[in-house]
């Protein structure tokens, strides 16, 4: 029986250039869509890469700020870049590195613009990339300093989530930090209010809010379905419920999320 040919072994220069890059594009993410691509594009903080686009993303697109383009064929963009299937790019897809918001100390005791009173949002085991993104838009327009979450077990920085927060990523702080309770405890020693929303809250959150007035508030939320963790739960100061119109009524997190930002920002 002849023996099979056997490949030479690459040297190890090939091998050490290979594994960098595939870390290099672990390290990475592609945002899609012309909103989220130009905001970042037009954000100094964030480091970009590579921007693919098709000639007419790119006339829409406007000011690169000095971002080559390269562009490609609409009917091989999907090739180009290694998007989802269904994600809706618009010809425009920019790989960037994850932006650094800097330490829980930092981004907590930031005073963010036009802000009614000191306001965070802190999310629990928030896995779906389109709530999130929904909740960083949110956090945004009502004036929240930033959104914190556990670096596990949360939706990560990704062209999904950027898409949906349409813009408000580049803006709005997304600390994702190794410990949630620990990162709790530490915003209660900076002077916060945890303020958890539960369904199964004793008062509702216009009352809970009224007696913090002028107070700095973290508004802590769970994953539909489960929830807050025990933990986490026991960790708040407060626990409120959203009033509804009937029994019947329930909001998913990312709107949830909007009714307390806005109810907050106002009391």
């Amino acid at each position: 029986m002849a023996e099979k040919p056997r490949h030479p072994k690459k040297p190890s220069w090939v091998i050490d250039k290979e594994r960098a890059r595939r870390a290099s594009a672990a390290e990475t993410v592609w945002l899609f869509g012309l909103h989220a691509v130009r905001d970042a594009l037009a954000n100094p903080a964030r480091e970009k890469q590579r921007l693919v686009v098709t000639q007419n993303a790119l006339a829409r697109l406007g000011d690169l700020h000095g971002m080559e383009a390269e562009v490609t064929d609409p009917r091989v963009f999907d090739k180009a870049v290694p998007l989802a299937p269904d994600s809706v790019h618009q010809g425009a897809a920019l790989e960037v590195k994850p932006l650094k918001w800097g330490s829980l100390s930092e981004v907590a005791l930031r005073e963010a613009p036009g802000e009614t009173r000191p306001l965070l949002v802190a999310l629990d085991r928030v896995t779906d990339p389109h709530n999130v993104g929904a909740i960083l838009r949110s956090a945004e327009v009502f004036g929240a300093r930033a959104v914190i979450a556990p670096a596990r077990h949360s939706a990560p920085e990704t062209g999904a989530l950027a898409k949906t927060a349409s813009g408000a990523l580049e803006r709005q702080p997304y600390l994702r930090v190794p410990n949630l309770a620990e990162a709790l405890a530490q915003l209660k020693n900076m002077g916060f209010v945890l303020v958890g929303l539960d369904g199964t809250g004793d008062a509702e959150l216009p009352q809970v809010l009224d007696g913090l007035s002028g107070r700095a508030v973290c508004l802590v939320m769970g994953a539909e379905g489960p929830g807050m963790r025990e933990l986490t739960q026991k960790s708040c100061d407060h626990l409120a419920r959203i009033p509804f119109a009937a029994d019947f009524g329930s909001l998913n997190v990312s709107n949830a999320a909007a009714v307390a930002l806005y109810a907050a920002g106002r009391a």
